[in-house]
């Protein structure tokens, strides 16, 4: 297992709330480390095995943070709507 950092650029991050759900969610993804978002540039980047890079892009953008450009139309409004669920939570918690 060799561990890279793997950088993925998303949609949808907003702010610190979104932030600190990210944070949470991919912290249930065994084998990563060192998580780093940069809302400005709306990247995320952790160190993992390149292995995981697909389980990490899923779970994104099952909490509203897609990898840029994977999705359009309908679905783009569905995964928008959840990242703002995603926010939200994460300023209450």
């Amino acid at each position: 297992m060799s561990v890279n950092q793997i950088q993925i650029h998303v949609e949808n991050i907003k702010c610190g709330g979104c932030e600190k759900s990210i944070i949470k969610g991919l912290t249930s993804i065994e084998g990563l480390s060192h998580i780093v978002i940069d809302q400005e540039q709306q990247m995320v980047s952790v160190l993992a095995d390149e292995s995981l890079r697909e389980a990490v892009v899923s779970k994104l953008k099952s909490m509203g943070y897609p990898e840029h450009g994977s999705v359009s139309g309908l679905e783009a409004g569905l995964v928008n709507a959840k990242s703002f669920v995603s926010c939200a939570i994460g300023r209450v918690s």
